[in-house]
C-alpha cells in the first residue's frame, strides 16, 4: 500500500495488532479501525477519507488500517462480514461501527468521539443524585 497513510497505522499481523490496543488502553483513546480489501471499490473510496480524518483527528483518537485478506486472524476475531466496516475500540471493546462506505456517518462519529472522549471514560464512573 503506496502513498500517504496520513496518522494512520497499517496493521501488518496480529501482534502489531493486539500492540496497537494495549497502546490505545495506556493512553486512554479509542481506536478508529478501517477494515478494507484492496480488491473493494468502496474500500478505495474511503480510504482516502479515512485518512484525511485521521490526520484532522489524530490528537484525539488513534486510527488503524487492517487489510482482510493480508491480517485475516484479525479480520475474524472481530466478526468483520463486509467492506469497508469501521469499528470504534475503547478498552479493547467495541463501542460503534460503521459499515459501507457511508462518509457522512463515519465523519459524524468520528467527530463524536474526537469531542467527547474525555466525558464518556468519566461518564461510567459518575453518579450524579438529585438531592
Amino acid at each position: 500500500m503506496a502513498g500517504d497513510h496520513g496518522s494512520t497505522t497499517i496493521i501488518l499481523n496480529k501482534s502489531q495488532w493486539e500492540a496497537k490496543l494495549e497502546e490505545a488502553k495506556a493512553r486512554r483513546k479509542i481506536v478508529v479501525v478501517d477494515f478494507f480489501a484492496s480488491w473493494c471499490g468502496p474500500c478505495r473510496i474511503m480510504g482516502p477519507i479515512f485518512i484525511e480524518l485521521s490526520k484532522k483527528y489524530e490528537s484525539n483518537l488513534i486510527f488503524c488500517k487492517v487489510d482482510v485478506d493480508e491480517v485475516a486472524d484479525v479480520t475474524t476475531e472481530w466478526e468483520i462480514r463486509a467492506m469497508p466496516t469501521f469499528l470504534f475500540i475503547n478498552n479493547g471493546k467495541q463501542i460503534d461501527k460503521v459499515v459501507g462506505a457511508n462518509k457522512d456517518e463515519l465523519e459524524k462519529k468520528i467527530h463524536h468521539y474526537a469531542t467527547n472522549q474525555s466525558e464518556q471514560s468519566s461518564a461510567s464512573t459518575c453518579k450524579c443524585t438529585i438531592s
